[in-house]
């Protein structure tokens, strides 16, 4: 079975407070938004402190056309992918890996465009082999991060002796549109932050798997006909958001039965999972999967803490939650990493720490029969 053997992160370079943005939106939409004051309650009952940008707040405040917001996300799309990957290649549990070892580049993105893609650039400044895979995978977004894990451990479990790195990169900030005065637009704008992430998987024959999480199993699950749920509307400005705002509505009533097939199918329930790796879409989100599961807050606290303290970096936040909690040893047993995103759609991966063969028997008999 392929394993998890780090994740890396990218520091961006400026961070303000939840209060000093929408102190900042609050002017840049003075008379000209109806309803303001209410909406911008949204910044205060979003669970965030501090978000994360590329840019300073001042930037935000001129009209800023798509061509050049798209400049400014695929330079800093190959500076803090590149941060990203050395951080993840140094932190390997099996011992800092060369980047001439890695066998495969995925790259996840929503929020920019770029032709060559990003990790082709990436590699013209890293010493990749040339001959690496390369998979950009671009439009899933806040799920990408998951559905970018469930690549890169399909790609490994088809090449055993492979390593495989995932990079996903969102600058949310730089598709903030000056000139939509939407709720979606604003709700957005209280959420939405910058992040670069990166996780280094391996095929079990390529790394020692002791210690590391192994990827047993994912499940993708599309929602029909639910394409105005979330996603982007593409104009001559650029990409203006669509959030609706029955996503918490969404995640209690369909997500919870998605989830007990996918965990049925291998033996599993809700009630054996130790480890709950949510991308946090937004407080109203991390209720809505506690009021699913039947969680309680320790079960969220990781996703809660990277909200709290990152804001939403759509498919880059799932790899903050799971790097602080492999930070700690973790005793051995199942967890779950799931994303939401535009389709509507949810993408899972069934994890495994720990080394309980019995278990893994039972699970990986169960995998002959997942749907990847």
């Amino acid at each position: 079975m392929p394993v998890l053997l780090s994740v890396g992160t990218a520091r961006m370079p400026y961070t303000a407070s939840q209060n000093e943005v929408k102190q900042h939106v609050a002017r840049l939409f003075a008379g000209r938004m109806v309803r303001a004051e209410r909406l911008l309650q949204a910044f205060d009952n979003s669970g965030i402190h501090t978000r994360t940008f590329v840019q300073p707040l001042a930037w935000y405040s001129a009209p800023r056309g798509f061509g050049e917001k798209n400049r400014v996300y695929i330079d800093r799309a190959v500076r803090y992918s590149r941060e990203a990957v050395n951080d993840c290649l140094r932190k390997a549990s099996s011992g800092p890996v060369l980047h001439e070892e890695i066998d495969a580049l995925f790259y996840i993105s929503t929020t920019g465009l770029s032709t060559p893609s990003i990790e082709a650039r990436l590699m013209n400044i890293l010493p990749f082999s040339p001959h690496a895979v390369r998979v950009p995978i671009w439009g899933l977004g806040c799920a990408g991060g998951a559905a970018g894990l469930a690549r890169a451990a399909d790609y490994c479990r088809a090449f055993p002796n492979a390593k495989s790195l995932v990079i996903a990169v969102e600058f949310c900030s730089l598709t903030f549109q000056l000139n939509d005065w939407s709720k979606s637009n604003v709700i957005g704008t209280s959420l939405f932050s910058d992040g670069v992430a990166c996780l280094l998987v391996a095929g079990d024959g390529a790394a020692p798997t002791a210690g590391a999480p192994r990827v047993i199993a994912a499940r993708s699950v599309l929602m029909p006909d639910s394409e105005d749920v979330m996603g982007w509307d593409v104009r001559d400005e650029g990409l203006f958001v669509i959030f609706s705002k029955d996503i918490p509505a969404i995640v209690r009533s369909w997500l919870r039965p998605q989830v007990e097939s996918f965990l049925q199918e291998h033996g599993l329930g809700l009630g054996d999972l130790h480890y709950f790796i949510a991308h946090p879409g937004g407080r109203k989100v991390i209720e809505a999967y506690e009021e699913a599961f039947g969680f309680g807050p320790e079960q969220t606290k990781a996703a809660r803490d990277v909200l709290a303290r990152y804001g939403n970096m759509s498919s880059a936040t799932v790899y903050f939650v799971l790097e602080q909690m492999m930070r700690q040893p973790l005793s051995p047993g199942h967890g779950l990493l799931i994303a939401l995103g535009p389709g509507f759609s949810a993408e899972m991966v069934l994890l495994q720490w720990g080394d309980d063969r019995a278990v893994l028997v039972r699970v990986f008999g169960g995998c002959r029969h997942a749907r990847h």
